[in-house]
């Protein structure tokens, strides 16, 4: 057995799986795939093509380029930005992602994936990136807003980017962790993804709010309860998740843009219901605590509202949303684009 990215190949069995389910193909496309994968990383010559799959039936070059081209299209491949066949001009094509042998029935536990720690790491990069561009956005407006002298404006908005992006790289990290640790038990199936990712996020948005408050109780005897936490975490690691998993195979715009769909539908339901991210966390912080100089007034009275209202809550929440799904999925992406070229 062969696997690769979300599929699975035993040429024995005469089955191709992407996350489980059944894949139709041909004989002899099968047994162009089936070449290619077991040939992982070395040329496949069109002569070898025509010898191991055609057999010596005549056939037009035509007949390969259309194999190949259908092969594509059942792995989510482009020629022009290949993760799985390459093609070697005028000689031949190669298979150039991971590939792992193993034996044993469909179904069963893939063996560990070496894409986790890539997965991960470009999953929190990706995140905090998303962090330190909503930190600029919200510092830059915080520190627009009138205050007295004890505090310039490019100390407040160093200190919310800060925060901000330091906030981002742990959720960031745990939602990442979550996913790469469902795929790799679950072989890239949708509910490992989402299922994952969600957990991460549920545990990291629980341990940031309970330390969060303990620290402000500590620190000032008094903290807000409405700051994010394990619910808005959980909601917002299986949107990314799903996000993610809809990328998969994906080019990076395409894996930009279900991110982004993902994180920002997650962001939506938050704030509907009533829950908060980073922006809302930060307004909250500015309203309740004595003597703070934080404010993002001027975030609600772009959507017209006096104050940091629900209405800016739900807007803020969907665009950070957006922005947290489309780095993290568009990272990965990167990361997957750049494993496959080396």
């Amino acid at each position: 057995m062969y696997r690769f990215d979300r599929f699975e190949l035993q040429p024995a069995e005469r089955m191709l799986r992407r996350d489980g389910a059944a894949v139709e193909l041909n004989g002899r496309y099968l047994d162009a795939l089936s070449l290619l994968v077991s040939e992982q990383g070395r040329l496949v010559t069109k002569d070898r093509f025509m010898a191991e799959v055609w057999r010596g039936v005549p056939v037009t070059d035509e007949a390969l380029t259309q194999c190949i081209r259908t092969l594509r299209r059942l792995l989510g491949d482009e020629a022009a930005r290949p993760r799985f066949i390459e093609t070697v001009p005028k000689h031949g094509y190669r298979f150039i992602a991971a590939v792992e042998e193993g034996q044993g029935a469909f179904g069963q536990p893939p063996l560990p994936s070496p894409t986790f720690g890539r997965t991960a790491v470009a999953g929190t990069v990706g995140g905090t990136a998303a962090g330190a561009i909503g930190g600029l956005v919200y510092g830059l407006s915080a520190a627009g807003e009138p205050r007295d002298a004890g505090m310039g404006a490019i100390s407040v908005l160093l200190v919310i980017l800060a925060v901000t992006a330091a906030v981002a790289l742990i959720g960031a990290a745990g939602v990442s962790l979550g996913l790469a640790a469902g795929e790799r038990r679950l072989g890239g199936r949708g509910a490992g993804t989402v299922v994952g990712a969600a957990l991460g996020g549920l545990l990291v948005g629980a341990a940031v709010k309970l330390l969060g408050l303990d620290a402000f109780n500590l620190l000032l005897g008094r903290s807000p309860g409405a700051i994010t936490g394990a619910f808005e975490g959980a909601l917002l690691g299986g949107g990314v998740g799903f996000g993610v998993y809809l990328a998969r195979a994906a080019s990076v715009r395409r894996s930009v843009a279900a991110g982004a769909l993902g994180g920002g539908g997650a962001g939506l339901v938050i704030g509907l219901l009533g829950g908060r991210l980073m922006g809302g966390s930060l307004a909250s912080l500015g309203t309740h605590l004595p003597g703070s100089r934080l404010s993002l007034d001027a975030v609600g009275r772009v959507v017209g509202e006096q104050g940091f209202g629900p209405l800016a809550a739900t807007v803020t929440g969907t665009l950070e949303g957006m922005l947290f799904g489309a780095c993290i999925a568009g990272a990965i992406a990167v990361a997957g684009d750049r494993a496959g070229r080396a």
